[in-house]
Formats: C-alpha cells, sequence, structure tokens
C-alpha cells in the first residue's frame, strides 16, 4: 500500500510535523489529524482546528511497538503481550502516561490511549519523525467521521497544512480500546478486537465497560 502513496510526499509532511504542522493522514480506519506529539504548541492547535475542548483527551499513534516507551510511563508485560498479539492493528492500548507527554493530551490526567495502525501512512510518519503523533480522527468536533480525503478537506477546509491522499482499509473498524492501567484490563471500547480474542491472549477474562463512551 506504501507503493500507492507518494513517498516524497510524506516525507514532505514530516517536515510539516517537525515545524509544529496539521497533517491530515489515512489510517485503517478512518482519516486522522496529527501532529508532533510532544509539542504543545502543536497540540493546541489540534484543539482549534477541530473546535474540540481541551477538557478531552487525545489519542495518539506510534509507527513500531518500541515507540510505546517514548509516551508511557510504564510498559507493563500485559502490554507488550497485548501489542505483540494485535499490533499494528485495531487496538488501542490505555497505559500509564511518561513525562514528556503534555498534559493537553492526557487533560492532565494519568493515562495516554496509544495505538499502532495496520496503515503504512501514519507508520511512516511516524517513524521518519521519531516521534509520535496525534491520532484524533480528521474531522470538526461532532462533524460527520471522515474516511475520504474529501471529506476532510470538505470539513477542515484551509485549517490544516497538508493532506495526505489515500483511505482506509475497506470495511476498516474502530479500535477496540483496553485500559490495562489496573489489575484486570478493562476494555472502555468494542471495536475490530473481540473481548474473546483479548481473552485468548491475557489468558484470563477481561472486564467489559459496556457505558464507556470514547470519542476520538
Amino acid at each position: 500500500m506504501t507503493s500507492q502513496i507518494d513517498i516524497q510526499s510524506i516525507t514532505s509532511a514530516v517536515e510539516v510535523l517537525r515545524q509544529g504542522g496539521v497533517v491530515a493522514y489515512p489510517t485503517d480506519t478512518l482519516f486522522g489529524l496529527g501532529v508532533d506529539a510532544l509539542n504543545e504548541a502543536a497540540v493546541e492547535r489540534v484543539f482549534e482546528v477541530k473546535g474540540r475542548p481541551q477538557g478531552m483527551p487525545l489519542p495518539l499513534i506510534i509507527g513500531e511497538p518500541e515507540q510505546l516507551q517514548m509516551v508511557a510511563d510504564t510498559v507493563s508485560e500485559s502490554a507488550w503481550k497485548f501489542a505483540s498479539a494485535f499490533w499494528p492493528g485495531g487496538l488501542t492500548l490505555v497505559v500509564p502516561v511518561g513525562p514528556n507527554v503534555p498534559d493537553l493530551i492526557t487533560a492532565r490526567g494519568w493515562k495516554v490511549a496509544v495505538r499502532l495502525p495496520d496503515h503504512p501512512v501514519p507508520r511512516e510518519l511516524t517513524l521518519q519523525l521519531g516521534r509520535p503523533i496525534t491520532g484524533t480522527s480528521a474531522n470538526r468536533s461532532g462533524g460527520p467521521e471522515p474516511a475520504t480525503a474529501e471529506s476532510v478537506q470538505n470539513q477542515l477546509h484551509n485549517t490544516i497544512d497538508v493532506i495526505l491522499k489515500g483511505g482506509p482499509a475497506p470495511g476498516g473498524r474502530s479500535s477496540t480500546v483496553l485500559d490495562i492501567t489496573g489489575s484486570q484490563p478493562r476494555v472502555l471500547r468494542r471495536g475490530a478486537v473481540s473481548v474473546e480474542q483479548l481473552e485468548t491472549i491475557y489468558g484470563a477474562p477481561v472486564k467489559v465497560d459496556e457505558t464507556m463512551d470514547r470519542k476520538t
């Protein structure tokens, strides 16, 4: 799939990210809105572009499992187990946040949501940048979820710097969100990875929070 995307366009987008710019990019689910997640001024732009309240946390995208250590305070054995089984793919892990992540990302909380998507474009962006990027959807808050570059353009117009062409994998679903900060893993949102799959890897039951409604 990388061959369908101009690698020079990705490299140019990485330079935009390094300068604090905002890039919309395709993933295996929807179009994401990315900035250098460790650049607080850039993160502020994401909230401005989306019209998103700053009290709502942002998920992060990484390009390889090892980058989890850049944003997590600690990486547990179960975190590596789930990552090995389902990354790249439709699982978002909620882990204790590390000291380098701006407070805006977590809404001053102590947890951060991280995913390694099954799509070459966001992985290449983070690998070339050498840092995680934000993974919120590339729409105005409350607007339709964007599955095409045209949808991103229609909603965000000239408020972002780059829109990388391409689209999500056919039939892509939202990721499953799994909080692994407690004594037992807890599903905050059902999605691409089933509870049964998680329990098979974990080797024990996981909790399911049926009332949580996470908006990314």
